[in-house]
């Protein structure tokens, strides 16, 4: 295969003309960074807010040119909405170039003057019932690790499951549920969802390498993460867990903000360094109104194998104080095992190959709670609604 590189692509897209017809996307500054991996290229295109469904087919055309350029398979394209670029009359012919300076001041996340997230209703997905997120301020405290059993606890309760990877830097999900190959593109521009152990699975990594660094800006970000959760046919589901990026950045905002999110999961250990960033993951959920469902205590405590003795190795009790502190459900204790990490490492996760076992059960109860807790939400039709600029 012929190496394509930045620059062809860049120039290929200088034969798009920009909006209302003026210059060229490239030579305007609509065109963030272009990342091109195993004959994919991924790039977005920043237009007013307003303007995204009316300028659909200049990313159409965008897409049309580079997808004609021998060696490249596959153009992931998408419009990104900056809403400061509608700000005057010459707006869609010069709104700041995404991917250039700092990529916090490009997310694509509107705020009204005073810095509050603005209210509109967020579009759903469809087929998709409910959406969760499992977040955590941090990483290293077992976050996808446990968003792959809850959402196996909630296919073994009887419910119709798909999990969304959407970390990234850091796709675990391959691995987690052994799945190799690439996703099936079906009409236009829509993917079908890989699957394993009855559940529908999309992530960053079944598009690039496991090898391959993952560099991207902010609006390539958005980019690929609403094209994995909108342009995937998840076909019907009672519920889709996105597995979220550790921290509270960009793309964890992203997620927050444009994504329907009926509540939120926090995980994290016992220990007070990791409660402290666990509480700015609490603060992000409340501020964008996304109720959250509770805390799990991961790694809470160790059985030694040999005698039998437990160990609260980083702790215990932490997460459940402090769920009680603040007001929100403790969801369970999920203990540190061999078990739970060796199935882990083989794909083999602990809920499907020993169902019967201690720690598929925490799952599956803590699975129960979520459910519990999403039914009484729903009950008292509690959704956030934060705004939506991104196409």
């Amino acid at each position: 295969m012929t190496d394509v590189s930045k620059e062809q692509v860049l120039e290929r897209l200088r034969t798009v003309r920009g909006p209302d017809m003026d210059g060229n996307i490239v030579d305007l500054g609509l065109v963030s960074d272009v990342l091109i991996s195993d004959g994919k290229a991924y790039f977005s295109i920043t237009v007013p807010a307003e303007r995204a469904r009316e300028l659909d087919p200049m990313r159409a055309a965008a897409e049309r040119v580079v997808k004609e350029i021998p060696g490249i398979k596959a153009a992931m394209v998408a419009l990104t909405a900056d809403k400061r670029a509608a700000s005057g009359p010459a707006a869609a012919r010069a709104p700041t170039p995404p991917g250039r300076g700092d990529a916090h001041s490009h997310a694509g996340h509107a705020h009204a003057a005073s810095g509050q997230p603005q209210q509109r209703a967020k579009s759903g997905i469809p087929g998709v019932g409910t959406i969760i997120a499992v977040a955590s301020g941090k990483g290293g405290v077992g976050k996808s690790t446990t968003s792959v059993n809850l959402a196996l606890a909630l296919k073994a309760n009887g419910l119709r499951v798909g999990i969304l990877d959407a970390d990234i830097y850091g796709p675990s999900m391959p691995r987690l549920l052994k799945i190799s190959g690439r996703p099936q593109q079906l009409e236009g521009r829509t993917i079908k969802p890989m699957e394993n152990y009855g559940i529908k699975v999309m992530s960053m990594g079944f598009l690039v390498d496991e090898e391959v660094a993952m560099i991207w800006r902010g609006p390539m970000i958005q980019s690929a993460l609403m094209q994995m959760l909108r342009e995937v046919a998840w076909g019907d589901l009672d519920v889709l867990v996105v597995d979220m990026p550790p921290g509270t950045g960009d793309a964890q905002l992203t997620m927050a903000q444009q994504v329907p999110l009926a509540g939120a999961v926090i995980v994290s250990t016992p220990q007070d360094l990791a409660l402290i960033d666990a509480r700015k993951g609490l603060n992000m959920f409340n501020k964008v109104e996304v109720p959250v469902l509770g805390l799990v205590e991961n790694m809470s405590y160790f059985i030694a194998p040999d005698t039998g003795n437990r160990y609260d190795i980083f702790g215990h009790g932490g997460a459940r104080k402090e769920a009680e502190r603040i007001g929100v459900p403790f969801l369970g204790e999920v203990p540190l095992t061999m078990d739970i990490r060796e199935t882990s490492d083989a794909g083999t996760p602990v809920v499907v190959s020993n169902p019967e076992g201690a720690a598929a059960k925490t799952y599956r109860a803590i699975a129960t709670r979520v459910w519990q807790e999403l039914q009484a939400i729903e009950g008292k039709g509690a959704r956030g609604a934060p705004s939506i600029v991104f196409e």
